[in-house]
């Protein structure tokens, strides 16, 4: 078991949620300064690893990505006594060689959306936290090794650009998209910097469900679903590998993110 306080949380789809122990699940009903997270967050251990996990759509996947409450959902796994946090996201590929199927670790990010609340500092005391490197180094390294070691091998160096959603891209968007960015999604903003700005780390587990729409076919919410449940049995021994090597203590510099931050 990790010591108290050192829980890893997870977001990410029902079919993660499996993962937790049965005899060990229990559920907590949060309240944060930013109001409910997306559903109860339920903890528990995966092979003696205690975790918390969160579905970022809520029960039934009703939340659109452009309504999910990033900020609540932060911080009551915070809260709980998350101090790293793992989230699988279903990403469209921007690349010839990243297919449907191909699981990616990106590395970098481009933000465009356009109306989610994307700082804790609102007012009062002001933090311009470094995303220069946004991801934890440390699980970085770690979820490369547990994707080699499980056969299922991260396309990594890769770079997120995220959209406000729910509507998939134009074609002539989705060719801008395609000079800069190497997969697509709704999700990791501001998740990614609203975990910096609470020293956490963190790293996203992509999972490439679709070509966006550069290729020729049309992206359907049909192909992604599909796309994800063959998939989520590779997620899923993905995760099992990984979460003991990231359990310890952190020997990384994510718990200092706002130490020069403060002006």
């Amino acid at each position: 078991m990790v010591e108290a306080g050192r829980k890893i949380g997870i977001i990410g789809g029902s079919g993660i949620s499996e993962l937790v122990e049965a005899s060990t699940r229990r559920l907590h009903r949060v309240a944060t300064p930013w109001g409910a997270p997306s559903g109860p967050v339920e903890s528990g251990t995966v092979g003696g690893v205690e975790v918390l996990f969160l579905p970022r759509h809520g029960p039934g996947h009703s939340i659109p990505p452009h309504r999910v409450n990033y900020r609540a959902n932060l911080d009551a796994l915070r809260s709980l006594g998350a101090e790293t946090i793992v989230t699988v996201s279903s990403v469209g590929s921007l690349k010839e060689d990243l297919p449907p199927g191909r699981f990616v670790l990106p590395n970098q990010f481009v933000d465009l959306t356009k109306q989610r609340p994307t700082t804790f500092y609102d007012g009062g005391q002001v933090f311009h936290v470094s995303l220069a490197d946004p991801f934890c180094p440390r699980v970085l390294r770690a979820a490369a090794d547990a994707g080699r070691a499980t056969d299922s091998p991260f396309a990594e160096d890769k770079t997120y650009v995220c959209i406000e959603g729910p509507r998939f891209s134009t074609r002539a968007e989705s060719r801008w998209f395609r000079s800069f960015a190497d997969v697509i999604g709704m999700t990791l903003v501001p998740e990614v910097t609203l975990a910096r700005e609470r020293a956490l780390c963190y790293v996203c587990l992509a999972m490439v469900t679709d070509f966006d729409t550069w290729a020729e076919r049309a992206v359907e919410a049909r192909e992604i679903t599909e796309t994800m449940e063959k998939n989520v049995g590779r997620m899923r021994a993905v995760l099992s590998a990984l979460l003991p090597k990231i359990a310890g203590r952190r020997d990384c510099p994510c718990s200092g993110s706002l130490e020069h931050a403060a002006l």
